[in-house]
């Protein structure tokens, strides 16, 4: 039975997560599977991978074949690595330690990168939000000015009307003390 690691759609139109798993060659995409490795969201930022590592390299030493998603997802995972490692286990190139130690590096490294990133994107993104904000404060500002110009100007024409006003009242009343 030739068998496959491959991705099984599920969820709603639009919006799709992949359960990985393990199946015959023969068997519909989202049919029966043998066992299921883990999973893979590309809905999140970055990307989340649920994968029962021990399995998927199990199955790959014992002869499934990955297709070509899947095996970037296992590349990424370092599955294909610890393969190849163990691999040179067996051929004698080196022992089960030093294999253990290079994928260790090797880990190490990817982390750091992801972290690298990480942070580069938190930044980027908290700089943004300080834009924002900046340029917020200056709508708020102009508009604020606007407001207070607005209120000035009524607040000196209601004086202006208020001294026409007492002017009148005035010239009334000097009008009727002259007669």
């Amino acid at each position: 039975m030739a068998t496959k690691i491959r991705l099984q759609r599920h969820g709603r139109k639009g919006y799709a997560f992949y359960p990985i798993v393990v199946a015959d060659s023969r068997a519909p995409r989202d049919g029966k599977f043998i066992e299921r490795i883990g999973s893979y969201n590309p809905n999140t930022n970055p990307a989340t991978i649920s994968l029962d590592f021990d399995r998927a390299l199990y199955w790959m030493e014992v002869g499934a074949q990955p297709t070509d998603t899947v095996r970037s997802i296992l590349s990424k995972e370092g599955v294909l690595l610890m393969k190849h490692l163990r691999g040179g286990v067996k051929k004698g190139a080196f022992n089960e330690e030093e294999a253990q130690r290079r994928f260790n590096a090797w880990k190490e490294g990817r982390e750091k990168e992801a972290n690298a990133a990480q942070l580069k994107m938190d930044a980027k993104k908290a700089e943004e939000a300080k834009a924002r904000f900046e340029a917020e404060a200056e709508k708020n500002r102009v508009k604020g000015e606007e407001v207070a110009k607005k209120k000035a100007e009524k607040l000196a024409a209601e004086e202006a009307a208020a001294k026409a006003a007492l002017e009148a009242e005035t010239a009334e009343t000097a009008e009727e003390a002259a007669e």
